[in-house]
């Protein structure tokens, strides 16, 4: 304040972390008010969840856990690596390439915000939301009977390290997509290879059902690498799945570095 009582404005951007923080509380409203990605991030898994565990259609692996909940202990860990993919992937490549399409990134580009802190904001959105997915596909696992192994020597961050490699691997092959084809485009093909991982990807279906020349190339796929991962830690109290961690590592590296290559911002 002056010595005349008067106030001198002192116009400047908002400190990065709290543009940051605010971006991404903005893109968390709005991936949990759309209807359509809460329809395919929260209502689809956890409706596959409860219908694969109650309704013998598809014969899966029992393992060593046998009894009522075999089928949940087969099934939980894939829905939770479909819930990573279907809010990493398919609902930020739609999202992203929405707005790419109306603009809203040219305009955001030009902001104090930098592209890589919006991009960050984008992250912490997904993995609130994946938050919210796990909490919730969990509890239903459990009153479905689920009985998890994760207390063996690195359980719990053999779990997590997964999903976090999980997260990347799709964020970047979602980014990229969103950057690199139309909107339209991104719609259709991300609802497809959705369709397409859902089936092939050893989520629902074991991959003991496809021959083994397609099963040699499906356990390369980041979602089968997730999908196997968290069953080997959650239905067989494996350690640390080194294997599937390294695919999961290979794909975010080249995931986020393509976007970060040809990623357009119109």
């Amino acid at each position: 304040m002056t010595a005349t009582g008067t106030f001198t404005p002192r116009p400047a951007a908002a400190p990065l972390p709290r543009m940051i923080r605010a971006q991404a509380a903005l893109e968390t409203r709005m991936l949990l008010r759309n209807g359509e990605q809460l329809l395919l991030t929260v209502v689809i898994p956890t409706l596959l969840l409860v219908l694969f565990s109650a309704v013998d259609i598809i014969a899966v692996p029992t393992g060593t856990a046998g009894g009522a909940g075999s089928s949940v202990d087969f099934l939980a860990p894939g829905v939770l690596a479909l819930a990573v993919m279907s809010t990493a992937f398919t609902g930020q490549a739609i999202a992203t390439g929405f707005e790419r399409r109306y603009g809203v990134l040219k305009r955001l580009a030009v902001s104090p915000l930098p592209r890589w802190g919006l991009m960050t904001a984008k992250t912490c959105a997904v993995l609130v939301t994946e938050i919210v997915q796990i909490a919730l596909l969990t509890a239903v696992a459990f009153a479905l009977g689920w009985s998890p192994h994760a207390g063996a020597s690195g359980g719990v961050t053999s779990v997590l390290l997964l999903l976090l490699l999980g997260t990347a691997a799709f964020s970047g092959l979602g980014l990229l997509m969103a950057g690199t084809l139309k909107a339209e485009a991104t719609l259709a093909a991300a609802n497809l290879v959705f369709l397409l991982l859902l089936v092939g990807g050893g989520v629902i279906v074991p991959l003991e059902k496809f021959p083994e020349a397609a099963r040699t190339v499906l356990e390369l796929l980041p979602i089968t690498a997730l999908s196997d991962g968290l069953r080997d830690v959650l239905q067989h109290g494996a350690g640390i799945p080194w294997q599937d961690l390294g695919i999961l590592a290979v794909w975010a590296v080249l995931g986020l570095g393509a976007a970060a290559r040809f990623f357009r911002w119109e």
